[in-house]
């Protein structure tokens, strides 16, 4: 029996649309993009900010709702990509670390 691609990931993405903030480590400069989606691995958002693949990330998502937990983390950027119709970029990241409040 086959399974389809998405049932064989390890943790399954979880549709969302709420802000995130974010900056690199050592920078007190705090950034603002959207996530789109979220795993038990890691999440995508998009940014106008392009934020080349390797860099770490300190990110916050602070949900307006109850249905998405908050999220405090440290990141590691895995994938960029320029959005087709928009003027961003979707951001891959995968969770490094979670950090405490």
């Amino acid at each position: 029996m086959s399974r389809d691609y998405d049932e064989k990931r390890d943790f399954v993405r979880v549709e969302v649309d709420c802000e995130v903030f974010y900056n690199e480590p050592e920078s007190q400069d705090k950034y603002y993009g959207r996530v789109k989606n979220l795993s038990g691995r890691g999440l995508m958002f998009v940014s106008e900010r392009g934020i080349p693949e390797e860099t770490l990330l300190e990110v916050q998502i602070a949900p307006k709702n109850e249905l998405t937990s908050p999220l405090h983390a440290l990141v590691r950027v895995v994938r960029l990509a320029k959005q087709r119709h928009a003027n961003g970029y979707e951001i891959g990241a995968v969770i490094q670390q979670m950090l405490d409040d």
